[in-house]
């Protein structure tokens, strides 16, 4: 396994240049978080924006749910959290019938409203809505077609992990199933980053996932869109 080609799974702690990294200590009895993107759907094959159009998973999807189970049921999670939508919660299930766990639903994980964008490729969300694309793609953070902003999307499911964090004992594992956009963007929340760094961080890929762990200054990233490598699975871009 490994994240995308050309994108190799990041380990923060280490870093380009001649100064040492900064040492976060990772605390005994840390819980581990693991974001994961759903498998792929047919809108995803298509480029059609989705947002929260409760599309469902393709066949190839449903393979991807399929591989990445046994990965991540043998990490023994104590949690799995996931958006209401079918495409993440059909991936979560699969992982629930893996582990004897009952997926928790949240709305709160769902990907980014998109407002009028939805059920556009981005060609004709540029055409569409030629300034609000180009302000989106110098990096801004802009309400596409009258929907959710990044960091409000990455707010609420910020919130629904913390939430349920106590309830899982220390040294535990949560999985939360959830959607490209609202993946990086709680990660960028949780991981306290600058709201213009957040598009510095690859989309995950259908059925890729981050580890996230405890630390003594807060969440520190351990490991990013890691999944299995072309040969093994068709994992498409984050969308």
């Amino acid at each position: 396994m490994e994240g995308l080609p050309g994108h190799p799974v990041q380990r923060p702690g280490r870093r380009a240049g001649s100064g040492p990294a900064r040492v976060w200590l990772v605390l005994s009895g840390s819980r581990r978080l693991v974001v994961l993107r759903h498998g792929r759907t047919a809108d995803n094959l298509a480029g059609v924006i989705q947002g929260q159009l409760d599309t469902p998973l393709d066949d190839v999807g449903r393979t991807q749910a399929a591989r990445v189970v046994e990965v991540l049921a043998a990490m023994m999670p104590a949690l799995v959290l996931t958006s209401d939508l079918v495409r993440a919660g059909d991936t979560a299930k699969a992982l629930g019938a893996a582990t004897g766990l009952v997926p928790v639903l949240d709305a709160r994980l769902r990907e980014l409203s998109l407002g009028t964008w939805e059920g556009l490729t981005s060609s004709q969300a540029r055409d569409s809505h030629p300034e609000e694309h180009a302000i989106w793609r110098s990096g801004a953070d802009v309400r596409r077609g009258g929907g959710e902003t990044r960091r409000e999307a990455g707010e609420r499911a910020a919130a629904c992990v913390r939430e349920h964090l106590p309830s899982v004992a220390p040294g535990g594992l949560i999985v939360a199933v959830t959607h490209g956009g609202t993946a990086r963007a709680a990660l960028g929340v949780l991981l306290d980053l600058p709201d213009a760094c957040w598009v510095r961080l690859v989309a995950l890929g259908n059925a890729c996932w981050s580890v996230l762990v405890e630390a003594d200054l807060g969440w520190r990233l351990e490991q990013h869109n890691v999944g299995f490598t072309a040969g093994d699975l068709s994992i498409e871009p984050g969308r």
